[in-house]
């Protein structure tokens, strides 16, 4: 079923609907959510959510993160997480808080956007291979295809190193794939 919802600024009001959300949008109760509160925590984070009539019903955050580049570090964002509730998902919702979410970070002058998922969803929404454009992912867990950035106009060409997550990604046991059949599948989309 389709219904009208407004992409917009998260709000504190919203902290419960949006842990729920992720719950039931990843199964888990606790790594992704917990996740969302320890990025909400760090500061400099960008949170969106989609809301129709009231509920959340897809949420994305960008926080900071680094490029470890040859002549400095370069302040980047990662891209997550993105979670859309099961009610409303291949409706567009995930598809219009990227790209809101492109828009906030090009709008902060932020140069790439990193994110591990899926190269076909994220392909068709701006995002490439990182290791096509110099990025080096942090950990083996991450099948090449799936660790992707988007270029912003900040982007300068010299932007190559390692990608280096935030601490609270690592807390929480969100870098790389953990299931070895998913990583495969992934993996062989080279």
């Amino acid at each position: 079923m389709r219904v009208g919802y407004a992409i917009r600024d998260e709000q504190s009001q919203d902290h419960a609907a949006v842990r729920q959300l992720h719950a039931a949008a990843f199964g888990d109760p606790e790594r992704v959510p917990g996740l969302v509160a320890a990025l909400r925590a760090g500061g400099g984070t960008v949170s969106l959510v989609a809301a129709a009539a009231g509920e959340v019903i897809g949420h994305v955050m960008l926080s900071p993160c680094r490029l470890d580049a040859q002549p400095r570090l370069v302040d980047v964002v990662s891209l997550s997480p993105l979670g859309v509730h099961p009610d409303h998902q291949r409706q567009g919702v995930g598809t219009r808080l990227v790209a809101a979410a492109l828009a906030a970070a090009d709008a902060r002058g932020v140069p790439l956007v990193v994110l591990e998922g899926s190269p076909t969803y994220y392909g068709a929404r701006g995002f490439e291979r990182a290791d096509r454009c110099g990025v080096r992912s942090p950990s083996l867990r991450i099948p090449g295809p799936a660790f992707q950035v988007a270029r912003l106009s900040a982007y300068e060409p010299w932007m190559t190193g390692t990608f280096v997550y935030a601490d609270a990604f690592w807390a929480h046991d969100c870098v790389g794939l953990r299931d070895p059949e998913r990583f495969a599948r992934i993996a062989a989309m080279g």
